[in-house]
């Protein structure tokens, strides 16, 4: 009978946080995500990544939980997977588990739970740099968001993105160079990467994926379980773009009384009362936002732009309906249509009907947008020159 090699590479799973911005009641890795949880889903990615050792590291308590997780991924290989006690900073369980690493073991790469639905590719890619001769290396994504500085709810300045990168896991590295840089390591650091390169170490940068995003609040949870949502044209299991379309509804309303003009259906409209809120109180696109958000299964306007988000505080349609897109290409869809109604005495819309339509498009990367208006007769708060309602429906795939 033959002897299975020792794994030159092993991965360790940082699985000990406590998940407080996510709100739920238990560890983030024991949320549950579809019929499984965050951690299960995490460790059924790294078991397509081959024969290598994994450590989980575990919040106290949960060693049991995580075991089972861990041995319910890996079948027969069991013999390669172990749990261990995290500490009380993600550095210290970084540290907990690289002690229990075989010493056979070449490369050690480190994987945040978190990142549950990272790619078997990504994992390649960091090994492949450090078996090129890199001590490190650790997948990016560009930033293409525009990055302001803000101080107490108000934008000081922007901030040039050209050299921004948004930094993702799983981060490798050589074992010899891992090993001294947290022998030697005399702060806390926020990644393993930073530790590395505090020791003297050049860490190289790898393609990253828009799937590796880190589960940390809410938003990212719905997120996450709508691209593992079941189907009935497939498996349950990740899914990049479901084959029958998806119907979202979304409404909002506004009082007029807020500062300026009138900003509503992406334009603005001089002379005309604005409507208050924490942004620009632009019922249409907010009606559009929360459609395409239902569509998709990722929440709702305030899950994302909440009053908890300085970034969006005076923000107009293009900025909502740009960021929902992304958030819907990210997580695997794309915009059918919507349409939307308005009930308001005023403004006018006829007028300007083609230009709205136009604008609300051009926002959600060109997909169609219908606006039709009314007055409601004089009935309700809209006929009472009270506020504004809309009400939007959405198609995406």
């Amino acid at each position: 009978m033959s002897i299975a090699p020792v794994p030159r590479i092993a991965v360790i799973v940082v699985a000990a946080g406590s998940g407080t911005r996510l709100g739920a009641d238990a560890p983030k890795a024991f949320v549950g995500l579809d019929q499984h949880s965050i951690l299960r889903h995490a460790l059924d990615g790294v078991a397509r990544v081959g024969d290598v050792q994994v450590v989980v590291v575990a919040p106290a308590g949960r060693e049991g939980d995580a075991l089972t997780e861990t041995l319910a991924a890996f079948g027969d290989r069991s013999d390669l997977v172990s749990v261990v006690v995290g500490g009380a900073t993600r550095q210290a369980s970084v540290a907990a588990g690289l002690g229990a690493v075989w010493p056979d073991v070449e490369i050690v790469l480190v994987h945040d739970a978190a990142r549950a639905l990272t790619p078997p590719d990504v994992f390649a890619r960091v090994i492949a740099e450090v078996d090129a001769g890199s001590a490190g290396a650790i997948p990016i994504l560009p930033v293409i968001d525009t990055i302001k500085r803000v101080h107490d709810g108000r934008v000081i300045a922007g901030v040039d993105r050209a050299e921004l990168s948004a930094a993702q896991t799983p981060q490798g590295f050589r074992r010899d160079v891992l090993d001294a840089a947290y022998r030697a390591v005399a702060g806390e650091f926020t990644d393993d990467a930073a530790l590395v390169a505090e020791a003297g170490h050049a860490v190289a940068a790898v393609a990253g994926d828009p799937l590796a995003f880190k589960i940390t609040t809410p938003a990212d949870l719905a997120r996450a379980s709508a691209l593992v949502a079941p189907h009935p044209s497939a498996a349950p299991s990740l899914i990049h773009a479901p084959a029958l379309p998806r119907v979202g509804i979304g409404t909002d309303v506004h009082a007029y009384g807020g500062d300026g003009t009138l900003w509503l259906a992406g334009l603005e409209w001089p002379g005309e009362r604005a409507l208050s809120g924490h942004s620009d109180g632009d019922a249409v696109a907010h009606a559009i936002v929360d459609a395409l958000l239902a569509a998709a299964g990722l929440g709702d306007i305030g899950t994302h732009f909440g009053t908890d988000r300085p970034e969006f505080a005076g923000a107009h349609a293009d900025a909502f309906l740009a960021r929902t897109h992304a958030l819907l290409g990210e997580a695997g869809f794309r915009v059918g249509n919507v349409s939307v109604q308005v009930q308001a005495n005023r403004p006018r819309f006829a007028a300007r009907r083609a230009e709205a339509e136009a604008v609300l498009s051009a926002a959600l990367g060109g997909a169609p947008v219908s606006v039709t208006a009314t007055t409601t007769d004089g009935l309700g708060f809209p006929g009472r020159a009270e506020g504004v309602a809309a009400f939007a429906v959405a198609l995406v795939y």
